[in-house]
């Protein structure tokens, strides 16, 4: 009995110890190559299978030097404000969500609310499969811890922006702005990055070529924030926020040691 727990024991430490060199490796190697596909890619073409649907995976990797600045610019607003100020979670809206969900209780047609941030969304996106399990919620908080310490908020954004579902086989904001508006995502205008950017949240249910009133009241809004933001993402922001952080850290005063009379 004890050797087979023995057995069990040292193949379990194997398959932990793998699991982290596979993943810390993985998340290295896409530092610098573009993903090839996601688990959501392949799920949707097979439920497309299932129905009865043609089959359809678009998908066209471009750098973020190909991209229009109104892109990061309008998801930046839309999703993830504190982008460049956390270091993956938004601790504030998390505890929001939390609160306004449990007021949700008991609602005929409940209506959640989530505080992924853009870098777990991505970690999300590329390393997992979609559902809302605590097994998978506990890998996501694993990959989106990597993926900050290994790649640049500038990297979190380009592959966010590159693997993100931006409607029924459509994914990236390059192969979005050929299907939607037969450009490129270079040349991509504000209006335009705003309606892409309020999909996000149900790409399947909002449809980028037919706005509705909702969406066409939500992208006003983006363009709003947009304006607010001074129509670029100032990325040195970051180094100057941990900065400012590291500085505060070490201006704070020591608590004076009093000393015992003898």
């Amino acid at each position: 009995m004890k050797k087979k727990m023995k057995k069990y024991l040292t193949w379990l430490l194997k398959g932990v110890t793998a699991f982290f060199v596979v993943s810390i490796l993985s998340v290295i190697l896409l530092d610098f190559i573009p993903v090839p596909f996601t688990i959501l890619m392949l799920q949707r073409c097979i439920e497309q299978k299932i129905d009865g649907k043609p089959m359809r995976l678009k998908k066209d990797w471009v750098s973020k030097q190909n991209m229009s600045p109104n892109l990061e610019l309008a998801v930046f607003c839309a999703e993830d404000q504190k982008f460049l100020e956390h270091e993956g979670f938004d601790f504030e809206a998390i505890d929001k969500a939390l609160e306004y969900n449990e007021k949700q209780n008991g609602k005929l047609h409940p209506k959640l609310r989530g505080a992924s941030t853009i870098s777990q969304q991505t970690a999300k996106n590329v390393f997992l499969w979609p559902g809302r399990s605590w097994i998978r919620k506990g890998f996501e908080v694993y990959f989106t811890f990597l993926i900050e310490k290994i790649w640049s908020k500038e990297r979190i954004m380009e592959v966010y922006l590159n693997v993100i579902e931006l409607g029924d086989g459509i994914y990236g904001t390059e192969a979005a702005a050929q299907f939607y508006f037969h450009t490129t995502s270079k040349n991509i205008n504000p209006s335009q990055a705003a309606l892409m950017a309020i999909v996000l949240p149900n790409p399947l249910k909002f449809n980028i070529a037919k706005p509705t009133s909702y969406m066409l009241k939500r992208k006003n809004w983006v363009l709003s924030q947009m304006g607010h933001q001074g129509g670029t993402i100032d990325y040195n922001k970051e180094d100057q926020i941990k900065t400012n952080t590291s500085i505060s850290e070490e201006k704070k005063p020591k608590k004076a040691i009093k000393k015992k009379k003898k």
